[in-house]
């Protein structure tokens, strides 16, 4: 699972999902990708579904490039616990994903496939997705 080899610092607070994506809106190397349509968090065990679904749909041709990463700590107390104590150690990552930006991207497939891909992928997101082609960007 995808995760920071270090952090400056161990806990975050939550922060807001506000606006548009700043960055990564646009297909860099790939000819399909998946566009995310809200805000939200995604975590590192979702990439990691997501990716596997992909590899298996394209039968191992073609190339996918997973375009965010989780660096943002969620903690978590412990069941049963009495309120206070301090905040709970981190328990899973996440990375934070706005509207618009590209999550994931295909190449060297058939259309066809890759249409398929990651449209099964889209399935386990937590967001509404798209799927966005280059020819539709030029």
């Amino acid at each position: 699972m995808l995760m920071p080899k270090r952090v400056k610092y161990r806990k975050q607070f939550r922060g807001r999902m506000r606006g548009m994506a700043k960055g990564g809106s646009t297909l860099l190397i790939g000819e399909y990708g998946l566009q995310a349509l809200e805000p939200g968090w995604i975590t590192s065990r979702q990439i990691e579904a997501i990716r596997r679904s992909i590899v298996r749909q394209m039968r191992r041709r073609g190339k996918y490039w997973v375009r965010i990463f989780p660096d943002k700590p969620v903690t978590a107390k412990p069941a049963e616990t009495r309120m206070g104590k301090g905040k709970g150690s981190v328990d899973h990552w996440v990375a934070v994903v706005k509207p618009g930006r590209i999550i994931f991207e295909i190449a060297e497939v058939p259309a066809d496939i890759a249409l398929e891909a990651l449209r099964s992928a889209s399935y386990k997101l937590p967001i509404k997705t798209q799927v966005v082609s280059r020819e539709e960007a030029l």
